[in-house]
């Protein structure tokens, strides 16, 4: 049954980085027939979420790096691996080198049908990504706005965010936000990142939110005064986990997610400080937690933080999830780029997998 919002069965894996070729030493399970289907390719710091829908329908999110076509060769092995000859929907969600990078050999090696992204709003630096992505999309491009849906015979997938815009009106249960009263605020981030195109999926009880790189200044405006997205059942961090300056305390609280699955790399995201991200001097603003990871673990109604890596910039124990919900810990050419799965029943019932020790953990979508 296909979940609206105007609202999963899902197998989730991170094919997390070491090694260039991780097909050949942790080969993903094929997707499932009657099961939606999400990879997290790991691209080291980068962005690219393979879905694969209950009748086989596929949707790519960001293509990674270009870096000597090491990410595209990755997302062409986990599109294999889940039993894709081509990909029915691509979504490039903003133009940095991390999430359109591996566009164009990725596109040499498997079809793609359509092509959906933000617009032509670039900054100077970022120009020849979208000249790379225009290239390759050609007539088959679409600019997408908040509300327009991605269409997907057995999903709902929504546009939230695109182009600095967000949606007009609250959808999945959302509404007034308690939470944002005294919020302490952030200065906006660089344009680009603003401009992310940010998707809501729902699939039966199933919610899905993947927001990229939004900011907290973009967060912020999602969530308050009105939460415009409402509660989830699986959140994947903005900004790679490193939430200094993204997962204001009002958007997470708001969203309530049970599971929240963490693509960062070893080096990046979770852990990461960066100096740009000042909060506004407000003398009425509530304090909040800064560490990114206790920031996310002491949400109420938390069940769950699963980690494609071990933060290498934070290794701290009390700053990174259980070890047994850790895919890899290592940054060497030997790591097996072991998965992150889990399997969701159409009752909302669903179960997250380590692909590296085979640990399991089951939950239930409210």
């Amino acid at each position: 049954m296909k979940r609206s919002f105007t609202g999963a069965a899902a197998v989730i894996l991170s094919l997390a980085a070491c090694g260039v070729v991780l097909a050949q030493t942790n080969p993903a399970p094929k997707a499932e027939s009657g099961k939606l289907s999400m990879y997290w390719i790991d691209t080291e710091g980068g962005a690219a979420t393979l879905i694969v829908s209950p009748s086989g329908e596929s949707l790519l999110i960001d293509t990674g790096f270009p870096v000597g076509d090491r990410d595209a060769k990755r997302i062409f092995a986990a599109a294999q691996q889940a039993g894709l000859s081509h990909i029915d929907h691509l979504v490039i969600s903003h133009w940095h080198g991390d999430h359109e990078g591996g566009l164009a050999a990725f596109s040499k090696m498997m079809p793609i049908s359509k092509f959906y992204d933000h617009g032509d709003s670039v900054s100077p630096e970022d120009q020849v990504r979208l000249d790379d992505y225009k290239a390759v999309a050609g007539s088959n491009r679409v600019i997408v706005r908040p509300g327009d849906k991605i269409p997907m015979k057995d999903l709902d997938v929504l546009v939230v965010t695109s182009d600095q815009k967000l949606l007009v009106n609250p959808v999945n249960g959302g509404g007034p936000n308690s939470l944002c009263a005294n919020a302490p605020r952030m200065a906006p981030a660089a344009p680009e990142n603003l401009r992310t195109v940010g998707l809501l999926l729902g699939y039966n009880k199933f919610t899905y939110l993947n927001l990229i790189d939004l900011d907290w200044y973009k967060d912020m405006e999602l969530a308050c005064p009105i939460n415009k997205v409402g509660k989830v059942t699986l959140y994947q961090t903005s900004r790679h986990g490193g939430l200094d300056d993204a997962g204001s305390p009002p958007f997470l609280g708001a969203i309530a997610p049970q599971v929240i699955i963490v693509n960062n790399g070893p080096r990046k995201g979770l852990g990461q400080t960066d100096d740009r991200a000042k909060p506004i001097a407000d003398p009425q603003a509530a304090p909040y937690e800064r560490n990114s990871y206790l920031r996310m673990a002491r949400l109420p109604g938390l069940e769950g933080i699963w980690q494609q890596h071990l933060s290498l910039v934070d290794k701290d124990p009390n700053h990174n999830t259980s070890e047994n919900m850790i895919a890899n810990f290592e940054e060497t050419a030997e790591c097996k780029g072991n998965w992150i799965g889990a399997s969701v029943a159409d009752d909302g019932k669903f179960t997250v997998t380590n692909g590296r020790n085979g640990f399991s953990k089951s939950y239930a979508a409210r």
